[in-house]
């Protein structure tokens, strides 16, 4: 699918902001697959609770829409379980999604706010204490 493109083309294709029409598909596989896809990858990404703010920024309406097109873009690729390293490629397999991610981030960082790492710590809270209960 991905044959012969740099990571550079890659990621410069995937952070296309896109249409309104894009970007609401990208919410819906964003919101769906997110927090599987987090908690699979939590330990290959240094940078969760960055990807956990993100994603609280991208879903909130006051970001700017070229920042929240930006965000979803990156999102919905993490959620992909097939990119150009698959996922469940152990070790290896969300070296691109990071690579995305982090990019994402470096573009839109003054539009990921104080409240979106709050939500982030909160809610990867949450997710510790439903782990810990079981």
């Amino acid at each position: 699918m991905f044959a012969g493109r740099t990571r550079e083309t890659l990621v410069g294709e995937v952070l296309l902001p896109g249409d309104e029409e894009k970007q609401q598909r990208q919410e819906k596989r964003v919101r769906r697959g997110f927090f599987g896809t987090l908690k699979r990858a939590a330990r290959y990404i240094p940078f969760s609770q960055d990807v956990v703010a993100s994603y609280h920024c991208a879903l909130d309406p006051r970001t700017p829409a070229s920042s929240r097109g930006i965000l979803l873009a990156a999102l919905a690729y993490f959620v992909l379980p097939f990119d150009v390293v698959p996922d469940f490629i152990v070790g290896l397999g969300f070296t691109d999604d990071a690579a995305v991610l982090l990019a994402a981030l470096t573009a839109v960082r003054s539009n990921i706010r104080p409240e979106h790492y709050e939500k982030a710590r909160e809610t990867l809270a949450e997710d510790e204490e439903t782990e810990a209960a079981r």
